[in-house]
């Protein structure tokens, strides 16, 4: 069995979720990634709630987390 590197092996939803909040904020968040979760009443839990059970979402949300753990900020910025 081939077991490439997977960036997100242990990286659960709620800490995806939580870290694009701290990093973009929810209005950020709601641009990047057009999900009625992160636009009205945004919250970690009631977003997490709908990645859940909304795969096309949640595949959104792995991708703009990559990217962000792939081009960290740079000190000062």
């Amino acid at each position: 069995m081939n077991t490439a590197k997977n960036p997100l092996q242990g990286v659960t939803l709620e800490r995806m979720v939580s870290e694009l909040h701290v990093r973009y904020g929810w209005e950020a968040l709601a641009e990047k990634i057009h999900i009625r979760c992160f636009q009205e009443n945004p919250s970690v839990m009631s977003s997490l709630k709908f990645l859940r059970r909304t795969p096309w979402a949640r595949a959104k949300v792995e991708r703009i987390y990559l990217k962000m753990i792939k081009n960290p900020r740079r000190p000062g910025s």
